[in-house]
């Protein structure tokens, strides 16, 4: 008898938390990276003057093309855990025609 007791309340139990992730306690937060990985090295070596082709070598895609601003690149790199923000960096890339003009760096 206690031991069907047991074995229906280990059950019942088992369905109760079963989709119910945010009522157990977690002791592991996902590190969650977003954008355009920007490495300070990479930002060196861009130099006024580059082509679009050189900067996508270095930099890759970047992650925001307004079609309204074809000469403005934006790179954006966001790392966090656990819903705190540890990591945040953007990169503004200037062209003038297909020539690199300026470098805008934002590093927190």
């Amino acid at each position: 008898m206690l031991h069907t007791f047991l074995r229906v309340a280990g059950v019942l139990l088992l369905l109760l938390t079963a989709g119910c992730e945010s009522l157990i306690p977690s002791f592991y937060a996902v590190p969650v990276r977003q954008g355009n990985y920007i490495d300070p090295a990479m930002v060196a070596q861009l130099r006024p003057g580059m082509t679009r082709q050189q900067v996508l070598r270095i930099m890759g895609t970047p992650l925001v093309e307004d079609p309204f601003h074809q000469d403005r690149w934006d790179y954006y790199y966001q790392y966090g855990q656990g819903g705190n923000i540890s990591e945040q960096r953007r990169v503004t890339l200037f062209f003038r025609g297909d020539t690199l003009d300026r470098v805008d760096e934002a590093l927190n």
